[in-house]
């Protein structure tokens, strides 16, 4: 089988422009870039907000090996089955970041048959919108050095009668906006800032600071969450940065630099459209990851979509304990849509590593054994997949099973899976998916199912409401959502808590940021654990995202490389065309 950025550049695809106006765009409403992506404008928002919106089906999977179960090539192959079956049809995921590209995954444009194309276009730089996440995000960091280093130079009086301004009065110790940039680079998480030679200050003043990647940036959840331009310029100008000499807090808005921030991002709150390779629209949008932020793409995506096609597929990042979760507490609880059917995504190879046989590190890769028929493995990590069934069950959402295929993968263990998942005393419906090699046909059993599950109307609950109190969210999210049997906070955790309720922002939703690779927050326990307690080491405020960060065992905010990166496998050619990149 070609490999998959073979299988891109070999497919002919249709022009954007021709793919926006088949989905019932209007001309005025895409800024082509070049022939395969064109950005969409806001305008097709207002002009289609009567419309009738169709169903949102949300991809989610079991706790995933570190290279994944397939959930993006199980979504757009759904998305291309659906149409197989006779649907309109739109996609929604998110941009691919660099530190993974370049890191240990790879490219997220899906893969074989079932990927969104160009590949290379998708999966590197886009049109831009992290680059001005990235930029908007360290405008902000610019702006509170200059702002500490001006009023402190001479005086917050000197300051103030010479600038016009009011002193901020920041308190260097206590500013909680890191710096990122788009790249795992773990040599950056904790820095200094402002280093001068001695005798002088011009650089500004010392002080420790670190970087996060773009992606967990507070900016690109506030990207993915806002509903409109006024929304996101809202959201920024409500972004926390830290806390003056008195523990107030300061925002953007009072730094002055929330405008500016906005201006860097005008045109990344439009998405961009690209198509799968059998020419499904496509909407690229925002790139939070499902560990360490919300793991969705963006409301505004979802808003379009619905409104143009009867069915829209899109996807929570990792496992349902992950992206899903937040997609039902987080997104749906902002935008006001919930998802009406979810597609749980099981492999194999995934459900054998659930086990807790195997002793699978990132940066490896999967030992051929596990390809191998193994049926004590398979039924011990089935509690895995059965967990992931009733988390979903538990949100009043409508399930089906989606096998990921793999071809070393067994008929005798296909049917077996398929038996164990049909034999539950739920209504959930299975379909072995062979997108990967056969494309929109390889989905079509289980588009069929989505189509079925979504007829019956999803009975739809949050684990909270935003009412609750922040310990309240914390608890339904871990004792009732992952099944805790308890919660433990830091001292620094439970000191920020009460900064955070004393200061009123006790009606904002919890991000867990903890392993994708367990449903706890120790990535070395498989399959359905239970009466484990939940380590919180840290809370971090995201007033302009509307929720709080709530970190948990040892998940970082800025991955790292492995052994071997990815980026070692990427070259050009004579040609000048890209090579290596998956």
């Amino acid at each position: 089988m070609l490999s998959d950025i073979e299988i891109s550049r070999s497919t002919p695809l249709r022009p954007i422009a021709d793919v926006a106006t088949a989905v019932g765009l209007h001309a005025d409403e895409i800024q082509t870039h070049g022939q395969h992506k064109a950005k969409v404008s806001l305008k097709a928002l207002k002009r289609l907000e009567n419309k009738k919106t169709g169903k949102l089906v949300v991809v989610t999977a079991i706790t995933p090996t570190p290279l994944g179960e397939g959930k993006t090539v199980t979504a757009i192959g759904l998305a291309q089955g659906l149409f197989k079956v006779g649907q309109s049809v739109m996609a929604c995921i998110r941009q691919p970041s660099m530190g993974p590209v370049f890191g240990v995954k790879g490219g997220a444009a899906g893969g074989g048959y079932s990927q969104v194309a160009p590949m290379e276009e998708l999966n590197l730089h886009l049109t831009g919108d992290i680059h001005a996440v990235t930029a908007a995000h360290n405008l902000a960091s610019a702006a509170i050095d200059a702002r500490i280093y001006h009023e402190q130079r001479n005086g917050y009086d000197d300051f103030e009668a010479r600038s016009g301004l009011t002193a901020l009065r920041i308190d260097p110790q206590s500013i909680v906006w890191k710096r990122v940039i788009d790249h795992n680079d773990r040599a950056l998480r904790k820095i200094n800032v402002g280093l001068n030679d001695e005798g002088k200050t011009i650089n500004g003043y010392e002080r420790e600071d670190g970087f996060d990647i773009s992606a967990a940036s507070e900016l690109m959840a506030v990207l993915a969450l806002a509903s409109d331009l006024q929304d996101l310029r809202r959201r920024i100008g409500s972004i926390v940065i830290g806390y003056n000499l008195d523990g107030k807090a300061v925002t953007t808005e009072d730094l002055g630099v929330a405008g500016a921030m906005t201006v860097s991002m005008r045109e990344a709150i439009e998405p961009t459209m690209m198509q799968t390779l059998e020419g499904i629209p496509t909407l690229i949008h925002a790139g939070p990851f499902a560990n360490i932020a919300h793991g969705n793409s963006s409301i505004i995506a979802d808003n379009i979509a619905t409104k143009l096609a009867d069915y829209t597929v899109t996807e929570g990042g990792f496992g349902s304990d992950m992206g899903f979760e937040k997609a039902c507490n987080i997104k749906a609880q902002a935008s006001g849509k919930a998802p009406d059917c979810a597609v749980v995504v099981a492999t194999l190879r995934g459900l054998k590593a659930n086990s807790g046989l195997y002793n699978l590190k990132p940066g490896q890769p999967i030992p051929d054994s596990m390809f191998d028929k193994d049926s004590a493995a398979l039924e011990a990590g089935f509690a895995n997949l059965k967990w992931h069934i009733e988390n979903v069950v538990k949100y009043g959402v409508p399930a089906v099973v989606a096998i990921n295929r793999f071809p070393q993968d067994s008929e005798e263990e296909l049917a077996k899976l398929k038996q164990m998942v049909e034999a539950l005393p739920y209504s959930v419906e299975v379909a072995v998916c062979e997108a990967f090699a056969q494309g929109g046909a390889g989905a079509a059993e289980l588009a069929s199912k989505v189509v079925a599950q979504c007829q019956t109307p999803a009975q739809f609950k949050p684990l909270y409401q935003m009412s609750q109190t922040l310990e309240e969210k914390i608890m339904a999210v871990t004792e009732v959502g992952y099944g805790a049997a308890s919660v433990t906070l830091s001292d620094k955790a439970k000191a920020q808590l009460a900064q955070f309720k004393s200061l009123g922002f006790d009606n904002l939703a919890i991000c867990m940021a903890k392993t994708p690779m367990s449903i706890s927050t120790d990535g070395n326990i498989k399959g359905a654990p239970t009466q484990f307690d939940l380590p919180i080491r840290e809370l971090k405020l995201c007033a302009g995202a509307g929720f709080i960060y709530a970190l948990c065992g040892n998940v970082m905010t800025m991955p790292g490389l492995p052994d071997k990166p990815a980026f070692m496998n990427l070259d050009i050619d004579e040609d000048g065309n890209i090579t290596g990149l998956s």
